[in-house]
C-alpha cells in the first residue's frame, strides 16, 4: 500500500483511538490546554515588565511607563482571573469567578510587597558574588534572579489554594534557568542562588533570611511513607528547614522533613545530610588525599 493512500485510510483511525486514550484521562472540557499554558508564560513576562519596567520598551520615558505598567496589570489581571477561574471550576469550587476575583486583587495588592523582597535578591546577589559589578547585570543576566521572581509570583497563587497554575509557573522557571523551586518552598529575604544549575528545592522546604546556596544542591524528601494502596501520602511535611545565614556549598544533599539546619552554619561541597545539626556548624567531609606523580624529564 502506497502512502497516500495508507494515510487517507489509516490515520483517522489512528487519531480516533489517540484521542479516545487522552480523554479517558484527561477530560478535554476540563483541561486549560496548551492555550492555557501559554497564557500563563505570557502572564508571567507581563509581571515581570511590571515588577522590573527597565525590561519595557518605554522604560526611558517615565510618564510612558507608568501608563504601560497601569495598562498591563489591567490586562493581566483579566487574562490571569479567567485561567484561574477556569482551573477552581474544574475543582469544583461552588463560585470560581468570585473566588479568581479575590485572588487576583490580593496577588496585585501585594506587588509592590514582592518588589521589595526581590531587592533584597538582587542585594543578596550583588553581595555573594565578586564577579558581579551592578545590579543592572544581576537583573539582566542572573538565572537566580529570573527563577526567584517566578517562585515569588507562584507562590503567592500557592499559598492561595491554586491548583496547576503555580507548577506551571515553577516549571517555566525550571525550563529557563535549571533552578528546581516548588511554588510550595516558603524562602526569606536576601536568598541567592549561586551559578543555579541543578538546584532542586521541595515542596515543603523553609528557607531562612541571608541563604546562599550553589550549583547542584537538593534539598529534597527522603523516601516518603505510603498509603494502604501503595500511593505516596501527600500534604505531611517532608523537606528540611534550613535556618537564616546559612550557605550551602555545590553538590550537597540536604534530606528530609525532619531535618533542621541551624542558623548561621555552612555545608560544604558534596555533603551528604539526613539529620540536623545546631546553630554555627562547620559540616565538611575529610579532606581527600590525591595521588599526584610528574614524569621524569
Amino acid at each position: 500500500m502506497k502512502l497516500d493512500e495508507w494515510l487517507n485510510n489509516g490515520v483517522p483511525n489512528i487519531a480516533n483511538s489517540l484521542l479516545d486514550v487522552h480523554k479517558q484521562h484527561f477530560p478535554i472540557e476540563q483541561s486549560i490546554g496548551f492555550e492555557g499554558q501559554e497564557k500563563i508564560i505570557k502572564i508571567l513576562k507581563n509581571f515581570r515588565k511590571v515588577l522590573y519596567p527597565c525590561f519595557c520598551d518605554t522604560f526611558k520615558d517615565e510618564l510612558r511607563i507608568e501608563t504601560n505598567i497601569g495598562n498591563l496589570l489591567r490586562s493581566t489581571a483579566l487574562d490571569l482571573k479567567d485561567i484561574i477561574s477556569k482551573v477552581l471550576k474544574n475543582n469544583g469550587e461552588s463560585q470560581p469567578e468570585v473566588r479568581a476575583e479575590e485572588i487576583v486583587v490580593d496577588l496585585l495588592n501585594k506587588l509592590p510587597e514582592i518588589r521589595e523582597i526581590l531587592q533584597t535578591d538582587i542585594q543578596a546577589a550583588y553581595n555573594g558574588d565578586p564577579a558581579a559589578l551592578s545590579l543592572e547585570e544581576i537583573l539582566f543576566s542572573y538565572p537566580s534572579i529570573t527563577a526567584i521572581t517566578i517562585h515569588r509570583i507562584a507562590h503567592e497563587l500557592y499559598q492561595a489554594g491554586v491548583p496547576i497554575i503555580p507548577r506551571i509557573m515553577s516549571e517555566h522557571a525550571h525550563s529557563l534557568t535549571g533552578i528546581d523551586i516548588h511554588p510550595g518552598a516558603k524562602i526569606g529575604e536576601y536568598f541567592f542562588i549561586d551559578h543555579g544549575t541543578g538546584v532542586v528545592i521541595g515542596e515543603t522546604s523553609t528557607i531562612g533570611k541571608n541563604v546562599k546556596i550553589y550549583q547542584g544542591v537538593t534539598i529534597g524528601a527522603k523516601s516518603f511513607p505510603l498509603d494502604e494502596n501503595g500511593n505516596p501520602i501527600k500534604g505531611i511535611k517532608r523537606h528540611p528547614n534550613i535556618g537564616d545565614n546559612v550557605v550551602i556549598y555545590a553538590g550537597a544533599t540536604i534530606l528530609g522533613g525532619d531535618t533542621k539546619i541551624g542558623h548561621d552554619s555552612v555545608i560544604g561541597g558534596n555533603i551528604w545530610l539526613t539529620q540536623s545539626v545546631p546553630p554555627y556548624s562547620r559540616i565538611y567531609n575529610s579532606q581527600p588525599l590525591p595521588n599526584i606523580k610528574q614524569k621524569k624529564e
